[in-house]
């Protein structure tokens, strides 16, 4: 039998989008809180493609750019995008959804994700001791920082976030603007 983990790992994608559908039913949006949602969206898209552009999966344990002060700046970078996206819709039956999501799907994968990072590199442990599962440091771990590469943003096709964020925030301009 699959752990949860594994099953989380399956499933988030596929959550996420029937999410997004609960989620546009939900919303009622302002633009104040389109405004305001959208100023965090931004930097959680930042991190999201900083990371992408440092990360070689499976190759190289990233520990530069956004991974020197975080081991996940991926999750992150969701996170900061999904509260964003709950500020913009205004409903705590949302915020609520998320908080939910993170802490059954996200966290599982997170834990799994070390474990195999613990395995496949000998430095992960150390590095683990050093720079924090989610919330950054200040100070980066390392100071070479790593170079960020376009052909990994593109290889990893973290457009799609921006894409998709654009493609929500649009939406929520047109139901505020067509049901409201």
């Amino acid at each position: 039998m699959a752990s949860w983990s594994a099953i989380a790992r399956r499933i988030r994608v596929p959550l996420g989008f029937a999410f997004t559908l609960l989620y546009f039913w939900l919303a009622k949006p302002t633009v104040k809180s389109i405004l305001i949602g959208t100023a965090l969206v931004i930097p959680g898209l930042l991190i999201r493609a900083l990371a992408s552009g440092q990360l070689q999966k499976n190759q190289r344990l990233a520990t530069g750019g956004p991974y020197a002060h975080t081991r996940n700046p991926l999750y992150l970078g969701s996170l900061i995008l999904a509260i964003g996206f709950a500020v913009a819709s205004r409903s705590w039956w949302i915020a609520a959804g998320i908080v939910l999501l993170f802490f059954a799907i996200y966290v599982p994968v997170i834990r799994a994700e070390e474990i195999f990072l613990c395995q496949r590199f000998p430095q992960f442990e150390d590095y683990a001791r050093q720079v924090p599962r989610l919330f950054p440091r200040l100070l980066p771990f390392e100071k070479n920082s790593g170079a960020f590469s376009w052909d990994l943003y593109w290889k990893h096709r973290e457009y799609n976030a921006t894409l998709g964020a654009a493609g929500m925030l649009a939406a929520l301009l047109a139901k505020m603007l067509i049901w409201h």
